[in-house]
C-alpha cells in the first residue's frame, strides 16, 4: 500500500505527452484551426509540458485527404507554419498507426522539426511495427511503441511483444487502454509486467488512457505511482468518445514546479469550451461507459452518438447479446 507522499513525490523522470491534436482530432475530423493550434503550442510551452503530439501522420494512399484536416497528415511543412524552427523545451511527437502510414514519409530528423514518432500497433502487427520503429531510429528519432487494446491482450502474447521489442532501439513502451475497460488495480499489475521488461532493456513505459469509466486520470496516476514515467494527457479530457486523461488534473497532481496550471485554465476557458459551444461531442456518457463495462471497442457508442440516440437500455441489449 503505496502512502500518498510517496505516491506524488518528484521525479525527473517524468515527461507529460499532450495528445490533443492526434487524439482529439478523432473528434473532429482533424478540422483544428492554425489559431488552435497556435494557442495550444503556447499554451503547452508556457505550462511545461513535454511533448506535443502534433498528429497522425497517416499515409494519403490510405486516407482522402479532401476529408480530413491537415493534421491527419502531419506534414513537416506544416508543422513549421505553427513552430518555425522550435527554440522551445518543448519537444514535438507524430504518430505512425501501422498499416494506415508509408515508410517513405518519415525522412531525416535533421530535416524535419519532429522529435519522436511515435508507432501504434496492435499485438499482431509487431513485425511491421518494429520495422517502423527501427526505420525512424535510423532517421534519427525518438521511438515510442504504442500498443493498443492491452486489455484483449493475453499475457504470453504481450511477453512475446515484448522479446521482439528488446532488442530495437524503441525508447519506451506504451500501456494503452484503448477500450477504458481497465481498473486501477489492473493497471497496476500491467504496469509492474512492462516495468520489469524495461529494467531489464533499458526502455521507459508510458500510458495513454481513456475515460470510458472515469478512470482515465485514476489509471494515469496508479501508473505514475507504479514507476511509469511518460504521461499522456488531452486538454479537457478531448479524445476519442469517452476521451482522455484530462492534462488540468494530470498537471495538477503531478505538483512539479517545472509545471504551470495558469496557462492551462486559459486555454480551456479561450478555446477548449468554445468547441464544446460549437457543437463538437466527446466525454463520458452512458454508451462509452458500456462499452468500457464489455471491455468494447466504441465504435458502437461512437455511432449511437452521432445518430443522439437515447434508448441507452436497449444499446446495452444490443451490444451485450
Amino acid at each position: 500500500m503505496k502512502i500518498l507522499s510517496d505516491l506524488m513525490g518528484y521525479r525527473e523522470s517524468i515527461k507529460v505527452i499532450d495528445a490533443t491534436l492526434r487524439d482529439g482530432g478523432l473528434v473532429n475530423d482533424f478540422y483544428f484551426t492554425d489559431d488552435f493550434v497556435k494557442a495550444l503550442y503556447k499554451t503547452n510551452i508556457e505550462a511545461g509540458v513535454d511533448y506535443m503530439e502534433m498528429g497522425y501522420r497517416a499515409s494519403k494512399k490510405v486516407f482522402d485527404e479532401s476529408k480530413f484536416g491537415k493534421w491527419k497528415f502531419c506534414s513537416d511543412e506544416h508543422i513549421r507554419e505553427i513552430v518555425g524552427d522550435n527554440n522551445t523545451n518543448l519537444k514535438l511527437a507524430i504518430m505512425a498507426d501501422i498499416g494506415r502510414h508509408d515508410l517513405a514519409d518519415f525522412g531525416p530528423r535533421s530535416d524535419s522539426p519532429v522529435d519522436l514518432v511515435r508507432v501504434a500497433t496492435y499485438i499482431h502487427q509487431m513485425p511491421e511495427a518494429i520495422e517502423m520503429i527501427e526505420h525512424a531510429a535510423k532517421m534519427g528519432y525518438e521511438t515510442s511503441c504504442n500498443i493498443m487494446a492491452i486489455s484483449n491482450a493475453q499475457k504470453e502474447d504481450i511477453e512475446v511483444a515484448f522479446d521482439m521489442l528488446g532488442d530495437t532501439p524503441v525508447d519506451c513502451i506504451y500501456i494503452v487502454d484503448s477500450f477504458g475497460s481497465l481498473y486501477p488495480e489492473q493497471i497496476a499489475r500491467i504496469a509492474d509486467l512492462y516495468l520489469n521488461f524495461a529494467e531489464k532493456h533499458g526502455k521507459k513505459v508510458g500510458i495513454h488512457a481513456h475515460n470510458n469509466q472515469q478512470l482515465a486520470f485514476a489509471n494515469t496516476i496508479e501508473a505514475c505511482g507504479d514507476g511509469v514515467d511518460w504521461l499522456d494527457g488531452t486538454y479537457l479530457g478531448m479524445g476519442r468518445g469517452a476521451g482522455n486523461c484530462a492534462m488540468e488534473l494530470l498537471l495538477g497532481f503531478l505538483k512539479n514546479p517545472k509545471y504551470n496550471v495558469y496557462p492551462v485554465y486559459k486555454f480551456l476557458q479561450d478555446h477548449m469550451v468554445k468547441l464544446k459551444e460549437e457543437g463538437i461531442v466527446w466525454g463520458y456518457d452512458l454508451q462509452y461507459l458500456m462499452t468500457g463495462q464489455l471491455n468494447q471497442h466504441p465504435r458502437t457508442a461512437i455511432q449511437f452518438t452521432k445518430d443522439k440516440r437515447k434508448d441507452y437500455a436497449d444499446f446495452y441489449t444490443e451490444i451485450s447479446e
